[in-house]
């Protein structure tokens, strides 16, 4: 869409400056400086840069989801999950999916189906999160997990996902996104068609 067409660019903060405050291995914070689009002042901001994120929903072929759970450090607390991490430099969402799934579960799936994306947080961070389903996944046993992870592995009937939710034993919001797509996709707590 060209500029002339874009009916919000009157919405649109123009960006003066941006530099780096401080740099780890998965994000960096940086301060922003913006110029309002009505009065012309300009406002500093910070912004967290990460990568792109993914998350898989694994259906076996019984209808079960493959499920994880891991201590956050965030709410330390251990917390059920789907499989996910970050996109490495120059991999594609998809493939990210792939190896993410294998390396926390030691799952691998033939058929993929990407469900959709979402911006974690737009008003501090920059990245997205895309969710592929993963049909017909199986065990093959090549658990790979980073030095940073200690995960359990474990499998739910789909149809009780929605429990799930609801009883608060899954709160990650990217999760519940994440099954926001399925129940979009398949019109409920069933398997989507292909």
């Amino acid at each position: 869409m060209s500029s002339d067409s874009n009916p919000w660019k009157h919405l649109e903060w123009e960006k003066v400056s941006e530099k780096v405050d401080l740099s780890y291995r998965i994000l960096d914070m940086t301060s922003h400086q913006f110029r309002h689009p009505e009065h012309g002042a300009v406002r500093d901001f910070v912004v967290m840069k990460s990568p792109d994120w993914v998350n898989v929903i694994a259906l076996t072929p019984e209808n079960d989801v493959v499920l994880i759970r891991q201590f956050r450090y965030g709410v330390e607390s251990v917390t059920l999950e789907i499989p996910g991490g970050m996109v490495d430099p120059g991999e594609a969402p998809l493939e990210a999916g792939k190896r993410e799934l294998r390396e926390e579960t030691g799952y691998v799936a033939d058929s993929w189906l990407e469900l959709g994306v979402v911006e974690p947080n737009p008003a501090i961070q920059n990245n997205r999160c895309w969710t592929y389903l993963a049909l017909d996944a199986r065990f093959e046993g090549e658990i790979e997990h980073d030095s940073n992870e200690v995960i359990a592995q474990s499998n739910e009937p789909l149809a009780r996902i929605g429990a799930l939710i609801a009883e608060g034993e899954i709160q990650h919001a990217l999760v519940v996104a994440a099954f926001f797509h399925l129940l979009n996709k398949a019109g409920g707590w069933q398997r989507p068609s292909e």
